[in-house]
């Protein structure tokens, strides 16, 4: 299958990243926070308060395995590298495109993550998910985008239109 398929940090840039290339490639976009959103009936962070991290991974997977298009844009949850499984599905389905941020971009974009809804286990701090995120996105991108602090999403798109040529 031909997708492009986002992997990156919280507020990397992935779904208006996604949305951006999608529109200038003709192709449509899909954001696998909305499939999750529409599998349970509720926002993501309602599932995390309610049903706890480890329910929200879960049900992450499930979402991220239910999705079977072509030729489409996918933006994922930052959080979607932790699960095998899923990421497994997602490498079946297309290519993954890393959105590389620095921390000190992140840390800017983000400001507290818990009011921002970031996955992050008790005792976390933003800097620890960087830390543990990293490596994962390293290992399953196909191509990565990095993002310099100043770049317009413009200038991304038209950078990440020259890398999957």
């Amino acid at each position: 299958m031909n997708n492009l398929i986002f992997i990156g940090m919280p507020s990397s840039g992935k779904s208006t990243l996604g949305r951006l290339l999608a529109k200038e490639l003709g192709r449509p976009f899909l954001d696998t926070d909305d499939v999750i959103r529409q599998i349970n009936g509720c926002e993501l962070h309602e599932i995390m308060d309610r049903d706890g991290l480890q329910a929200f991974l879960d049900r992450e997977v499930e979402a991220i395995r239910t999705v079977n298009v072509q030729d489409t844009v996918i933006a994922t949850g930052g959080s979607a590298i932790y699960s095998p499984a899923g990421m497994e599905h997602l490498q079946k389905i297309g290519k993954i495109v890393y959105v590389k941020i620095s921390y000190e971009t992140l840390e800017k974009r983000v400001g507290d993550p818990h009011l921002r809804g970031v996955v992050l286990a008790p005792g976390k701090t933003l800097r620890d998910l960087y830390e543990e995120r990293v490596p994962l996105y390293e290992k399953y991108a196909d191509l990565t985008l990095d993002q310099p602090d100043g770049e317009t999403t413009r200038q991304s798109v038209a950078r990440l239109l020259e890398l999957i040529k």
